[in-house]
């Protein structure tokens, strides 16, 4: 049974979570028992027929320099025009942060559930890695970026062809204050239907 404390506790969070920004992060990212938890959490969202039409792709340690080789040759062939500066920004994507998710969506045709409702449930993971990161004191953002769409960079990752990118997330320590933005009226959003 949840306490009161630990009710009040979870809509602090929910109430106050921000992303850090990747600009800012630094080491350390995640512990493996941290980052079990973030996927253990990122798994516990509505799924109709219990589908799991996600899955993950992790990058830590060099692993994430090699696949910046594959940013940058990708990004030159893409941008031929383009300087070292452009093509050093590139490669260095992902060691902006110690840890790297690439959130992958399965969804696909079904006798019963859309693709939209499993493209939402993708969705529904990737802010739940995002909760569970800062439960546990862990900056982290969730981006696309042009990788999201660039179906040769989804190879590179293993995707297959009918798999699509939903998020790039990053974790890692804030090296700045959390900056919080202007967030809108829920109220003004709010429409009573009466029939």
């Amino acid at each position: 049974m949840t306490s009161l404390n630990d009710t009040s506790s979870a809509l602090s969070l929910l109430k106050t979570r921000k992303s850090a920004s990747v600009k800012t992060m630094g080491e350390p990212g995640p512990t493996p028992e941290q980052l079990r938890t973030i996927l253990d959490v990122a798994v516990r969202v509505p799924d109709h027929g219990k589908l799991a039409p996600w899955r993950f792709v992790l990058f830590e340690g060099e692993a994430r320099g090699k696949f910046g080789d594959q940013l940058k040759a990708r990004w030159q062939k893409l941008h031929p025009e383009h300087g070292a500066d452009s093509l050093e920004f590139q490669r260095n994507l992902f060691l902006r942060a110690p840890t790297v998710i690439v959130v992958v969506s399965k969804a696909g045709p079904h006798v019963k559930i859309p693709e939209w409702e499993q493209l939402l449930s993708a969705g529904a993971v990737t802010q739940n890695m995002l909760l569970a990161a800062a439960a546990q004191g862990i900056g982290a953002q969730w981006n696309t970026d042009w990788i999201a769409y660039d179906a040769e960079i989804g190879k590179a990752m293993g995707l297959s062809e009918t798999e699509k990118v939903v998020g790039v997330v990053y974790f890692g320590t804030p090296t700045a204050p959390l900056e919080d933005r202007p967030r809108p009226d829920p109220q003004a959003l709010l429409t009573r239907w009466h029939g």
